[in-house]
Protein backbone atom coordinates (compact mmCIF):
# COMPACT_ATOMS: atom_id res chain seq x y z
CA UNK A 1 0.00 0.00 0.00
CA UNK A 2 1.32 3.30 -1.03
CA UNK A 3 2.23 6.02 1.67
CA UNK A 4 1.80 3.53 4.73
CA UNK A 5 4.62 3.37 6.96
CA UNK A 6 5.32 1.07 10.03
CA UNK A 7 6.28 3.01 13.25
CA UNK A 8 7.99 1.33 16.17
CA UNK A 9 6.79 2.84 19.36
CA UNK A 10 9.14 2.26 22.04
CA UNK A 11 7.09 3.49 25.28
CA UNK A 12 4.83 1.33 26.67
CA UNK A 13 0.82 2.09 26.76
CA UNK A 14 1.22 3.15 30.50
CA UNK A 15 4.38 5.07 29.86
CA UNK A 16 2.07 7.06 27.20
CA UNK A 17 -0.29 7.52 29.37
CA UNK A 18 1.46 8.89 32.17
CA UNK A 19 2.89 11.27 29.80
CA UNK A 20 -0.41 12.17 28.42
CA UNK A 21 -1.46 13.28 32.18
CA UNK A 22 1.88 15.12 32.91
CA UNK A 23 2.03 16.94 29.61
CA UNK A 24 1.20 20.88 30.40
CA UNK A 25 0.51 22.34 26.72
CA UNK A 26 -2.06 20.82 24.25
CA UNK A 27 -0.47 20.73 21.42
CA UNK A 28 1.99 18.11 23.57
CA UNK A 29 -0.97 16.15 24.36
CA UNK A 30 -2.00 15.85 20.81
CA UNK A 31 1.36 14.52 19.77
CA UNK A 32 1.55 11.95 22.80
CA UNK A 33 -1.86 11.44 22.29
CA UNK A 34 -1.36 10.26 18.50
CA UNK A 35 1.60 7.72 19.78
CA UNK A 36 -0.95 6.39 22.46
CA UNK A 37 -3.61 5.85 20.17
CA UNK A 38 -1.15 3.93 17.64
CA UNK A 39 0.45 1.98 20.27
CA UNK A 40 -3.37 1.03 21.61
CA UNK A 41 -4.30 0.20 17.95
CA UNK A 42 -7.21 2.42 18.41
CA UNK A 43 -6.69 4.20 15.33
CA UNK A 44 -5.15 1.70 12.84
CA UNK A 45 -3.71 4.11 10.52
CA UNK A 46 -2.16 7.46 10.50
CA UNK A 47 -5.12 8.87 8.68
CA UNK A 48 -7.53 7.02 11.45
CA UNK A 49 -5.31 9.25 14.37
CA UNK A 50 -5.32 11.97 12.50
CA UNK A 51 -9.44 12.12 12.11
CA UNK A 52 -9.82 11.22 15.70
CA UNK A 53 -7.77 14.23 16.52
CA UNK A 54 -9.15 16.58 14.18
CA UNK A 55 -5.98 16.91 12.45
CA UNK A 56 -4.66 16.80 8.77
CA UNK A 57 -3.02 13.09 7.95
CA UNK A 58 0.46 15.59 7.02
CA UNK A 59 0.39 17.29 10.44
CA UNK A 60 0.48 13.89 12.27
CA UNK A 61 2.97 12.65 9.64
CA UNK A 62 5.30 14.97 10.37
CA UNK A 63 5.09 14.42 14.01
CA UNK A 64 5.85 10.92 13.36
CA UNK A 65 9.05 11.99 11.21
CA UNK A 66 9.85 13.87 14.31
CA UNK A 67 9.22 10.70 16.88
CA UNK A 68 11.07 8.74 14.19
CA UNK A 69 14.45 11.13 14.08
CA UNK A 70 14.89 11.61 17.45
CA UNK A 71 11.99 10.01 19.75
CA UNK A 72 10.08 11.63 22.57
CA UNK A 73 12.52 14.99 23.06
CA UNK A 74 11.93 15.66 19.21
CA UNK A 75 8.60 15.35 18.79
CA UNK A 76 7.94 17.42 22.32
CA UNK A 77 10.70 20.27 21.18
CA UNK A 78 9.26 23.61 20.73
CA UNK A 79 10.76 25.63 17.55
CA UNK A 80 12.21 28.83 18.96
CA UNK A 81 10.75 31.68 16.37
CA UNK A 82 13.25 34.75 16.26
CA UNK A 83 10.49 37.41 15.87
CA UNK A 84 10.65 40.06 13.63
CA UNK A 85 14.14 41.73 12.85
CA UNK A 86 14.86 45.07 14.35
CA UNK A 87 14.56 48.11 12.34
CA UNK A 88 17.13 50.15 13.50
CA UNK A 89 20.61 49.55 12.27
CA UNK A 90 23.22 48.54 15.15
CA UNK A 91 25.26 51.87 14.28
CA UNK A 92 22.56 54.07 14.63
CA UNK A 93 21.55 51.90 18.07
CA UNK A 94 25.38 52.77 19.32
CA UNK A 95 25.10 55.80 18.35
CA UNK A 96 22.11 56.83 20.25
CA UNK A 97 23.31 54.89 23.37
CA UNK A 98 26.45 57.49 23.10
CA UNK A 99 23.93 60.54 23.66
Amino acid sequence: MAGVYKIEISESEAKLKELLRKEKTGSGKERIQVLYLLKTKKAKTVTEAAEMLGRNRVTVQDWLGKYRQGGLEKLLSKKVSTGRPRKVPQWAEKALEKR
